[in-house]
C-alpha cells in the first residue's frame, strides 16, 4: 500500500545546522608549539527523525563533525544520538547512543554524570559526547524512576599539543589506563528518581561505574613529557533541587563520591532572580549568584581534582524578547582560596529565519600556581560563531 506524501512527511523529518567558529586569542601561546592568535573551525550536525505507530515508536540520528584549522585533536567526529524510543502507557524505553542531562545550576554541573565531556568542542563543559545506554523510565504517582545500563565508556577529549586552553603538558590521547580490568568495556549502572512536589523539582540518583573525570599524571613519551589519563571506578550519590518562588529560582546540587583513592562531598547552590518587563518594556533582566564548595579543599589546597573548593559566581542574564531572540549572559567567578578570577560573556541573536550569531568572551586571571586559571593566563580570547539552521 502506497503512502501519501502527507503521511510520509508526518513520519520523517530532516533538520540540522552548519556553522563556522572564529577564535582570536589576545596573547601568544604560553607553551611551546601552541598556535599564535587565530583559530577557525567548521562544524556540521544533521538530524534525522523517524516516527511510526502513531508516535509511540521513534528513531533519532544526530552525528556531529568539527574540523579545526590549528588543532588536529579538535577535529573530530561523534555520534551525539542514535536512539530508539518506545512509549508505553506508564513507561518508556530508550536504547542506543544518547545524551542525558541532569542538573539545575548555571556555572557548574556537579550532578551531570552520565555523558562524557567533549573538552575540545567547548571550554565550559556544556557539550557532551554521545553515550551508549539502555534507559527504562517508569512513571508513577510518586515520581519517575529511570534505570540505566551504560555499556562502553568514552574517554574525555583534550586539546592537542598545538591547541590552546590547555596546561603546560599536553594530554596524550593514546596513553590511557583504567582501574577496572574491563577497561572501556565496563558496564556502568545508574538509577534516578525525579518528582515535582509543589514548587520544588527534585532529583536523586545513584551511579556505579567509571569516573568521567580522569586523573592526569606526568608521563614520558620518547623525549617529551605528556599527561597520562587514568580512570578510576566510583560510586556517586547525587541530589538536585530547584524551587520556583515568585521571581526567584532557588538552585541546589550536591554529590558524594567514593573511589579507591578518596571520598568527598561537593555542592553548588544559589539563586536566579528575574525582573520581568523592566521599565515597562519587553526586556527581562536576571541576576545570578552561586557558591561552590568541595570538601577536598579543607586543609589541602593541593588536592588534585578539587578545581572549585570555595568559589563564588555572579552573573546577569538579559533577554530582549524580540523577534531575533537576543540574549546576553555575563558571568564572573572568583576563587575565595586563591587569587583567581574568570569572566565570561555569552551573547546570541537570530538573523532572519535560518541564521544565528553568537559571541563568546573568556578572560582568566590568576597569580597562584595552585589554581587552574594560572595555566591559562595567556588564553583570554573572543569567539564568534555563525550557524545556519535548516
Amino acid at each position: 500500500m502506497l503512502l501519501s506524501p502527507g503521511a510520509i512527511a508526518a513520519q520523517f523529518e530532516y533538520s540540522g545546522k552548519v556553522g563556522t567558529e572564529q577564535r582570536y586569542f589576545v596573547d601568544q601561546g604560553q607553551y611551546p608549539k601552541q598556535f599564535a592568535h587565530t583559530q577557525q573551525s567548521f562544524f556540521i550536525s544533521p538530524e534525522l527523525y523517524w516516527q511510526w505507530n502513531s508516535g509511540d515508536d521513534s528513531l533519532t540520528f544526530q552525528p556531529f563533525y568539527r574540523y579545526d584549522s590549528e588543532d588536529n585533536q579538535r577535529s573530530h567526529l561523534d555520534i551525539r544520538e542514535l536512539s530508539y524510543i518506545h512509549v508505553g502507557k506508564d513507561w518508556e524505553l530508550k536504547a542506543g547512543i544518547r545524551k542525558e542531562y541532569w542538573g539545575v545550576t548555571e556555572f557548574q554541573h556537579l550532578v551531570d554524570v552520565l555523558n562524557q565531556t567533549d573538552g575540545v568542542d567547548s571550554f565550559d563543559g556544556e557539550q557532551k559526547l554521545g553515550q551508549q545506554m539502555v534507559n527504562l523510565s517508569l512513571v508513577r504517582d510518586w515520581g519517575i524512576v529511570d534505570m540505566y545500563l551504560l555499556p562502553g565508556f568514552r574517554e574525555r577529549t583534550f586539546s592537542g599539543e598545538k591547541g590552546r586552553l590547555r596546561g603546560p603538558l599536553p594530554v596524550d590521547k593514546n596513553n590511557v589506563d583504567y582501574e577496572s580490568g574491563a577497561g572501556e568495556n565496563h558496564l556502568d549502572l545508574a538509577t534516578r528518581w525525579s518528582h515535582t512536589i509543589g514548587d520544588f523539582d527534585v532529583g536523586a540518583y545513584w551511579f556505579h561505574g567509571t569516573n568521567r573525570e580522569p586523573e592526569l599524571t606526568a608521563s614520558q613519551d620518547g623525549e617529551k613529557q605528556v599527561l597520562r589519563q587514568y580512570y578510576r571506578q566510583m560510586e556517586q550519590l547525587g541530589l538536585d533541587i530547584q524551587a520556583t518562588k515568585g521571581d526567584f529560582l532557588w538552585k541546589f546540587e550536591a554529590i558524594y563520591r567514593s573511589t579507591s583513592a578518596e571520598d568527598f562531598w561537593a555542592t553548588q547552590a544559589g539563586f536566579e532572580y528575574t525582573r520581568v518587563g523592566v521599565f515597562d518594556s519587553a526586556v527581562d533582566l536576571g541576576f545570578l549568584l552561586e557558591y561552590a564548595w568541595d570538601s577536598r579543599g579543607e586543609g589541602d589546597t593541593d588536592s588534585p581534582g578539587a578545581a572549585m573548593q570555595s568559589d563564588l559566581f555572579f552573573g546577569s542574564r538579559l533577554a530582549l524578547n524580540d523577534v531575533q531572540s537576543t540574549e546576553v549572559l555575563l558571568g564572573l567567578g572568583t576563587d575565595l582560596q586563591h587569587s583567581a578570577t574568570s569572566f565570561i560573556v555569552e551573547a546570541s541573536r537570530r538573523i532572519g529565519e535560518s541564521f544565528k550569531a553568537s559571541l563568546d568572551v573568556r578572560v582568566f586571571q590568576s597569580s597562584d600556581k595552585q589554581d587552574a586559571w594560572y595555566y591559562l593566563s595567556n588564553d583570554d580570547h573572543l569567539g564568534f560563531t555563525l550557524e545556519w539552521y535548516y
